[in-house]
C-alpha cells in the first residue's frame, strides 16, 4: 500500500461503539484474519495508529545466532564476526568453539567486545562450552538523533584535543584522542544496528522518529561520516606520536582556524538534520566553498619554513581538517535531500 491515502466512513454500531473498516489490501499483507487484535496507538493530539499485535513493540529479529569459533581464529577476527552479528539485529548471540574449548585470548576478546564495542550487551552465559551475549538495549531508550549528537561530541572533541595536543607536544592527550576512536565506533555500529531494525518494521520506523524508510540510508551515510572525523582526530593524534615534535605556533593558529570553521560546519549540518530544516543545510553548504580561505592562510604561513618534515606535516594535518568541512558539505546534502519532499509539498 506505501503511502497511500484512503478516505472511510465512522460508522456507529449497537449502542455506544464507533467502527472504521479496514483496507482489505492491508489486511492481507500483514497475514491477518477475523479475531486477530490489533493495537490502537495514539499519536499525538488527533492521529491514532493502527499496528498488528504481533508487530506491537516487537523487535524484529528476536531468534539467537551462534558464532562456531575455530582454534586458529584472533581477537579481530571474533570480534568482526560479534559485530556482523550486532549489526544483523540479533538479541542473542552465542559464541561456540568449533573444537574442543575456547582459549584464554578468545575469550577475553569476547568480553573486550562487549565491555568496548557492542552497545547495550552483556554476557549472561559463561561456561567451557561457550559465551552467550544478550543485547539488552530497548529500542526507544537512546534515539538515532540521540546517539548521533553523542557521536558528534565526542569526535569534535577528539579533533579539538588533537590540535590542543599538537600544539603543546602532549603525548598523553594524543593517547586518549586514539583511545576516543573506540567510543565513536560504539555509537555508529548502534545506530546502524538500529537502522537495520528500522528498515524492516514501518512501526518501529515512525517510533525512532524516522519518516520514510528510504532516509535510513541518508542517515547511514550521515553516520560514515561522523565516525570519519573520528579517524582524521586519529591521525593527527598519530602525526605527533610518529614525529615526536610540537607545530610550530605561527603555523597552528592557521590550523586551529581551519578546524573552528570546520567543526562549525560540521555542527550547521548536523543541526540542519535534526531541525529537519532544508534552508539551513542549503546555507551550510554554500558556506564550505570559504573553505580556500583558510587554506591560503596556512600555505603562507609555510611559506618560510626551511624543515621539509614541518612542511609535510603541516600539509597532512591541513588535508585531514579540509576532509572534515567536505563530509559536513556532504552531510548537509543529504539533509536536502531528505527534506526536499517537504518543501516541494509547501509550495
Amino acid at each position: 500500500m506505501g503511502n497511500s491515502e484512503e478516505m472511510r466512513k465512522i460508522q456507529f454500531t449497537g449502542k455506544s461503539s464507533y467502527i472504521v473498516s479496514l483496507p482489505k489490501q492491508w489486511i492481507a499483507d500483514m497475514g491477518l484474519r477475523q479475531g486477530d487484535q490489533v493495537a490502537v496507538v495514539r499519536q499525538g493530539v488527533s492521529a491514532l495508529q493502527i499496528v498488528p499485535l504481533k508487530l506491537h513493540n516487537k523487535p524484529v529479529s528476536t531468534e539467537d545466532a551462534t558464532v562456531e569459533i575455530k582454534p586458529e581464529d584472533g581477537g579481530p577476527v571474533i570480534i568482526r564476526k560479534l559485530i556482523s552479528l550486532y549489526l544483523l539485529g540479533f538479541n542473542v548471540i552465542n559464541v561456540k568453539p568449533k573444537l574442543g574449548r575456547l582459549k584464554p585470548d578468545q575469550r577475553n576478546a569476547v568480553k573486550d567486545a562487549v565491555k568496548g564495542i557492542l552497545m547495550g550487551t552483556e554476557i549472561i552465559g559463561d561456561s567451557t562450552e561457550g559465551l552467550t551475549i544478550q543485547v539488552l538495549i530497548n529500542l526507544f531508550e537512546l534515539s538515532v538523533d540521540g546517539a548521533l549528537k553523542r557521536m558528534l561530541i565526542i569526535a569534535k572533541s577528539m579533533q579539538n584535543d588533537a590540535l590542543l595536543a599538537l600544539g603543546e607536544a602532549n603525548y598523553d592527550l594524543a593517547k586518549e584522542v586514539i583511545a576516543s576512536d573506540d567510543e565513536v565506533d560504539r555509537f555508529s555500529f548502534y545506530i546502524v544496528r538500529q537502522l537495520k531494525i528500522a528498515i524492516q518494521n514501518e512501526h518501529m520506523l515512525k517510533e525512532m522518529g524516522i519518516e520514510f524508510s528510504h532516509h535510513c540510508l541518508g542517515y547511514r551515510l550521515i553516520v560514515k561520516n561522523i565516525e570519519r572525523v573520528g579517524d582524521h582526530a586519529t591521525e593527527l593524534a598519530k602525526d605527533l606520536l610518529e614525529f615526536k615534535k610540537p607545530i610550530r605556533k605561527s603555523v597552528l593558529a592557521p590550523l586551529q582556524e581551519l578546524n573552528s570553521f570546520a567543526l562549525g560546519l560540521l555542527d550547521e549540518s548536523c543541526l540542519s538534520l535534526f531541525k529537519k530544516d532544508y534552508n539551513q543545510a542549503e546555507l551550510t553548504v554554500e558556506k564550505s566553498g570559504d573553505i580556500s580561505r583558510y587554506e591560503k592562510r596556512i600555505l603562507d604561513s609555510i611559506k618560510s619554513i626551511r624543515d621539509d618534515e614541518e612542511v609535510y606535516r603541516v600539509r597532512r594535518i591541513n588535508e585531514n581538517i579540509r576532509r572534515i568541512a567536505e563530509y559536513s558539505s556532504d552531510i548537509a546534502e543529504i539533509v536536502i535531500n531528505m527534506t526536499v519532499e517537504k518543501t516541494l509539498r509547501k509550495q
